[in-house]
């Protein structure tokens, strides 16, 4: 995986988190649109334990 691919994850992770729709749905299609190899599942496994980490500093920091 590149740099920018794991960029353009993290961006689709970060907009569609907060949706009411699955972002999990969105890491899985993005493969498929833009034709990029898919990562698999760990690197999937990461993108959200990275955003849970990053809400849980935010919202400690906020309070």
């Amino acid at each position: 995986m590149t740099l920018w691919m794991a960029i353009v994850y993290g961006i689709i992770q970060g907009l569609t988190e907060f949706l009411p729709v699955s972002s999990s749905g969105h890491l899985a299609l993005l493969p498929f649109i833009y034709e990029f190899k898919d990562p698999g599942i760990f690197f999937d496994l990461a993108m959200h334990v990275g955003t849970a980490l990053a809400v849980g500093i935010t919202s400690i920091k906020m309070s």
